[in-house]
């Protein structure tokens, strides 16, 4: 599975775009994690629930449960809500 990486988490993959693997999201992020690890900490937190901040897409439609089956010919968009004040 492709997986597009937002700016802030870029210097764990210093690449815009990655390969993956995995059924589900949470598999997914597993599979990023051993490839570049610290990402998923970034986006997952202790109760292992996406952290609110993050935003994950395939096409238009937003995941926020991590046991959500994937088709491997998609691509995962990744994306990090930015605030400050």
């Amino acid at each position: 599975m492709r997986v597009t990486i937002p700016s802030p988490l870029f210097s764990y993959t210093n690449r815009r775009e990655v390969a993956a693997e995995g059924t589900t999201l949470a598999a997914v992020l597993l599979d990023l994690e051993r490839q570049f690890p610290g990402l998923r900490f970034r986006m997952v937190d202790e109760q292992d629930q996406l952290r609110p901040h993050m935003r994950v897409f395939i096409g238009s439609h937003e995941l926020r449960d991590l046991q959500t089956a994937l088709n491997p010919v998609e691509t995962l968009h990744i994306v990090q809500a930015l605030s400050g004040g």
